[in-house]
């Protein structure tokens, strides 16, 4: 029995040791970790720790300073070459030291808590063929002032930007057909904002208020597509003075 025991605990280790199939050195110098999607040439980037270490594990160097993340990449162990095609979950979580990054045009996703925390992020530049930003993707990412969503996106999860209490100016892309609940909580830097994209319907959910927190929007200009304004929707919004609500909405 004790030797059953041995092995299982040994397994155990082995399988929790590493959660990335391989590193290599980005284009400005820092070290990414990266998972192969299983049956296919492509890599997702992957946060190299044991899941809930945060916000890196002991022996790895978080990355920090202005970070492009490649479109490609070459696995230095075998030579094989590979697309980047996510950025996983939780795979930057709490990089303090994070000034910029530039997503590459080959991903496609923006996994949950990608960038949660990275309280110096400043600068943020979104590949234009990413069609998903996922939950928390970029919570409390207190340094960002600017965000551009490319055409590409067509959805937007929950709390994706709460906290972000810097940012001054978004732009989101006219093919986003939902806006998760708590989108832009606590974006107290957001003055004014026009969200027109053609696809749209719904903003957030019934009691989970997508400007919540707001306290210097002061102007609103909501798409002609979207039927639905949950409850809460613009609680705590004490500057705002203009709303411009269409037709469709019921």
């Amino acid at each position: 029995m004790k030797k059953y025991l041995v092995l299982s605990v040994l397994l155990a280790c082995c399988f929790v040791s590493r959660a990335y199939d391989f590193s290599a050195v980005a284009p400005t110098g820092q070290t990414l970790y990266y998972t192969i999607n299983s049956g296919t040439n492509t890599v997702t980037v992957a946060y190299p720790g044991i899941s809930g270490t945060t916000p890196y594990p002991s022996g790895y160097t978080a990355p920090t300073g202005a970070l492009e993340i490649p479109a490609s990449v070459t696995n230095p162990n075998d030579g094989t070459s590979y697309s980047v095609t996510s950025i996983g979950s939780n795979s930057f979580y709490g990089c303090t030291s994070l000034t910029s990054v530039t997503i590459p045009n080959s991903a496609t996703t923006i996994g949950s808590s990608a960038f949660s925390g990275c309280t110096s992020l400043a600068s943020l530049t979104i590949g234009n063929s990413v069609s998903s930003i996922y939950n928390y993707a970029f919570l409390n990412c207190s340094g960002l002032m600017s965000v551009t969503i490319p055409n590409s996106v067509t959805t937007i999860g929950n709390s994706v930007f709460r906290g972000c209490s810097s940012l001054a100016s978004v732009t989101i892309g006219d093919s986003v057909s939902s806006i998760g609940s708590e989108t832009f909580n606590g974006c107290i830097g957001l003055t004014s904002m026009t969200f027109n994209a053609t696809n749209c319907t719904t903003m957030g959910s019934a009691n989970s208020p997508v400007f919540s927190g707001c306290t210097n929007l002061t102007s609103l200009t909501i798409g002609e597509h979207v039927t639905t304004i949950p409850s809460c929707a613009f609680s705590g919004c004490s500057g705002l003075t203009s709303v411009t609500i269409p037709d469709s909405v019921t």
